[in-house]
């Protein structure tokens, strides 16, 4: 009897030695799926910048060389600049690259801004409607604009305002208002309501509250929605074709559509071209990206 009332008391040392085992494999289990997690971004950046890395080394070589080993360097004897030649004198990139920047700049400050205002009176000004235009907006997020191109071209027919650069810019504001307002927002309703209500009984206006205090304490956010905004309105190919597919008003990337034929493509021209459409966008997101670094992972760690 007394044997078996000891048997099945605890034992301190066994369940001590059991929480050392369960410390130790914890202590190891985290440096391992730590390295486990930097292996697979490190992977998944490798896959993503490798097609930009092939594209700009293939641009600096020869036609020959690049169908004899599209994977290899530039080398002395393949080294070639023929393709930027071309593009920098046969074509008008100047005048596309100045078109695609005045489209992205004017979109991203719309976008921002309206996106911002929207975001603050949804947030701010309790209204019965506000429901009803979240799930509009979220409508906006769902349904993809470009089933809608017939009835927009329909629109920019009757205002006149086809082969213009104000198309395009209307287009990619109504197509990213959506997505802004919602980020906005939720970044928007962080912000403490005792320093909103401070401002206004110190006598400050909601115009000044908006722009000096709100808009300064969300900029990773607009940082966030700049570069989500940027990259597709630089890199959209359909509205320009469709919207303003004239010579005076061609982007970068519908102008890259000239050196492509049916029976034959300028490859050098193609990649020198595709080149420099790649590099703003790689300078612009290389400068917001600790702004799009902080907006992203904002909230996570209190």
């Amino acid at each position: 009897m007394n044997h078996t009332v000891y048997s099945a008391m605890p034992n301190p040392a066994a369940s001590h030695t059991s929480e050392s085992h369960r410390a130790w494999l914890g202590k190891v289990r985290q440096p391992m799926s730590a390295g486990l997690l930097h292996a697979v971004l490190i992977a998944y950046t490798i896959l993503a910048l490798f097609p930009i890395a092939l594209v700009i080394m293939n641009s600096l070589k020869s036609r020959e060389a690049i169908f004899d080993d599209p994977l290899a360097l530039p080398t002395a004897q393949t080294l070639s600049w023929i393709g930027y030649d071309k593009v920098l004198s046969k074509a008008n990139v100047w005048l596309y690259f100045g078109n695609s920047s005045t489209v992205t700049v004017v979109s991203l400050f719309c976008i921002v801004l309206f996106g911002a205002m929207a975001a603050w009176a949804l947030t701010e000004y309790k209204l019965r409607i506000n429901r009803w235009l979240m799930l509009y907006l979220a409508f906006g997020i769902m349904v993809p604009i470009r089933l809608g191109t017939v009835s927009i071209l329909s629109l920019m027919v009757k205002l006149e305002l086809v082969n213009t650069l104000t198309a395009l810019v209307l287009v990619y504001t109504a197509q990213s208002l959506p997505l802004a307002v919602m980020i906005l927002s939720e970044f928007i309703q962080q912000i403490p309501k005792e320093l909103k209500e401070a401002a206004r009984c110190d006598g400050v206006g909601e115009f000044r509250i908006f722009f000096q205090i709100i808009l300064p304490l969300i900029r990773p956010a607009v940082a966030t929605v700049a570069v989500f905004t940027m990259i597709p309105v630089w890199n959209d190919l359909w509205f320009p074709l469709i919207l303003a597919p004239s010579d005076q008003t061609q982007t970068i990337t519908l102008g890259v559509q000239q050196f492509l034929g049916q029976f034959v493509t300028d490859w050098n021209a193609v990649l020198a071209a595709l080149s420099l459409a790649v590099l703003p966008v790689l300078v612009l997101y290389m400068a917001f990206s600790r702004q799009l670094i902080k907006g992203l992972t904002s909230g996570a760690v209190k």
